[in-house]
């Protein structure tokens, strides 16, 4: 566990010269000065391209052999996590239970500062136990500055479960090491505001887990193209967006569009598997079921 009390040393908590002066700027000159400095985040990103790669390698793996991926954090962090596994549902059309956000001090925590709990390792491992984690799962510690107690807990719990452990941290390894299976270091340098890790570090972090879940659910099949043939309809906005994918790839009036997305019943994949081959609705999903949900595959397996 590293040593909570000396962590000056972090890239994390240092002083950015670039903002000696923040509270002399101009309003402009402040706005200008984020933007200059929010550029890091971009680069820090590309530093990490192989280790992101393997984690989404990695966690698709887990998921199509009916694992699952949780995110665990506290403060900052743990709020990106749930938000993060808070949208793949909607996006995806994923079971809730597949991507999970674990923040330490529970759901109250999302809303107002529980900052004091992340110093309890016992309750990050807690967690982990709670939710019976397996070997078949991916377990993603995150925190900017490397060194919080409850995802070490978290990660040290999973990783004696046997589950594979990811870490993501905004210091460098040789501040802060992490016994996981992959490491993930977001270099983004110090904060315009000193140890503010919610500003660039917390920009960086929410990139990452972007690509993460993304790249896991393209590999699980719940894309065609750039399309989220899997999204949720359940609002009129995700209507209309199911409704525009299916003309996009069709021929299809909108109208023609809308019978047949009820047909699917609002499916937006089966839609257009039946579109394109001629199948009914049971055929359809049967088809897709020997694919695992793949619409791609399953178009090309029938066409073969």
């Amino acid at each position: 566990m590293p040593n909570l009390d000396e962590r000056g040393h972090l890239l994390t908590e240092q002083a950015n010269p670039n903002s000696h002066n923040l509270d002399q700027l101009t309003t402009l000159e402040l706005v200008d000065l984020f933007n200059q400095e929010d550029a890091q985040t971009i680069a820090a990103i590309a530093q990490a391209r192989q280790p992101l790669a393997t984690a989404v390698d990695r966690a698709a793996k887990a998921l199509q052999q009916g694992g699952r991926l949780f995110y665990v954090g506290a403060g900052t962090s743990g709020r990106l996590g749930v938000l993060d596994a808070a949208e793949c549902p909607p996006t995806f059309c994923s079971d809730p239970e597949q991507v999970q956000g674990i923040i330490a001090g529970g759901a109250g925590a999302l809303v107002r500062s529980s900052e004091g709990l992340e110093d309890r390792a016992d309750d990050g491992a807690a967690a982990i136990a709670h939710r019976h984690v397996t070997v078949l799962d991916v377990v993603v510690g995150i925190t900017a500055g490397g060194t919080t107690p409850y995802v070490h807990g978290a990660l040290q719990a999973a990783r004696q479960r046997g589950a594979t452990t990811v870490f993501i941290a905004c210091v460098p390894a040789d501040q802060v090491s992490a016994q996981v299976d992959v490491d993930i270091r977001l270099l983004v340098g110090p904060e315009v505001l000193a140890g503010s890790t919610r500003l660039k570090a917390g920009t960086a972090t929410k990139l990452a887990l972007n690509i993460l879940s993304t790249g896991v659910m393209v590999q699980l099949g719940k894309v065609y193209g750039n399309r989220m043939v899997d999204v949720a309809v359940t609002n009129k906005k995700l209507h209309d967006r199911a409704l525009r994918i299916l003309q996009d790839l069709t021929d299809l009036s909108r109208e023609d569009a809308g019978y047949l997305l009820e047909q699917s019943e609002r499916k937006v994949k089966l839609a257009l598997l039946m579109h394109w081959t001629g199948l009914g609705k049971e055929a359809g999903d049967r088809l897709l079921a020997e694919h695992q949900g793949n619409l791609r595959k399953a178009v090309t397996a029938l066409k073969a």
